[in-house]
């Protein structure tokens, strides 16, 4: 049993309390946009969703951090943080496309120890929490997760989330240099690339640009599936602004392909 068993039942709780806002909100007519500096759309159901999360928290957990994507906090401060990102594929949720999450993690030490992902649409909730393995929940029941066994590139499917990034934050031709390399690319994109890679669906999940909260939670889930998580210069970090999760077999021939050159 997982020393944070307790931290995964409440992200559990968190995850159902995420869901009753996000599931209701969908395809509603009220929404109210904005835009944040980025460029990126925020809704009210984002900052409701995280409001009702750490309403939560301040009451179960009250020594612990939070740090969201809506709200702000320190995902670098000490001790025990939980780190939140209300909607991720908000651009999905306004277009009425059910692809779209909760992600919810707890660091300890800075390390992401407890990963909890809900995509009510899909019916699917994916939760890992460290030495407590990586599993998932959906129409079929609940069943532990592992990574695919699949060793080399030619076999492999790979996905990114917009090709356009690469060439903003990256380089297009080191994401095509990866494509060629692999059997089939697909661009399923945020959340849902590195849980499929946790179900052994996928063998490579590639983004150029990501911000903490978009994969703490994945990066937990990978790892206790099997598999490795890095940026994209092979560092064993969720923070570092670019991420890529493998079956851990062709991590490094997909790194080769994108690391910095």
């Amino acid at each position: 049993m997982s020393r944070y068993s307790d931290d995964a039942e409440l992200a559990a709780e968190l995850a159902d309390a995420a869901d009753a806002i996000t599931v209701e909100r969908f395809r509603t007519q009220n929404l109210q946009v904005t835009a944040k500096p980025d460029r990126t759309p925020v809704t009210d159901a984002d900052t409701d969703v995280e409001d009702a999360i750490r309403g939560v928290l301040s009451g179960r957990r009250p020594g612990d951090g939070v740090a969201g994507e809506e709200r702000g906090g320190s995902i670098a401060a000490p001790g025990r943080v939980w780190v939140l990102d209300p909607i991720d594929g908000t651009k999905n949720f306004l277009r009425g496309v059910p692809i779209w999450a909760t992600l919810i993690a707890l660091l300890d030490g800075g390390v992401p120890v407890v990963g909890m992902i809900t995509a009510p649409l899909l019916g699917r909730r994916w939760w890992a929490s460290q030495g407590g393995g990586a599993w998932l929940r959906d129409s079929a029941g609940e069943r532990r997760l592992s990574v695919s066994r699949v060793p080399q590139l030619a076999d492999a499917y790979v996905s990114t989330t917009d090709l356009n990034n690469w060439a903003e934050h990256r380089t297009q031709e080191a994401y095509l240099s990866l494509t060629r390399a692999c059997w089939e690319t697909r661009a399923f994109g945020d959340f849902w690339h590195h849980c499929l890679v946790a179900e052994g669906a996928l063998e490579v999940a590639a983004e150029p640009v990501v911000n903490p909260w978009d994969v703490a939670a994945a990066q937990v889930l990978v790892t206790e599936a099997g598999g490795r998580f890095t940026d994209l210069d092979g560092a064993a970090r969720f923070d570092r602004g670019s991420a890529l999760s493998t079956n851990g077999l062709v991590h490094d021939a997909a790194l080769a392909h994108l690391r910095r050159r």
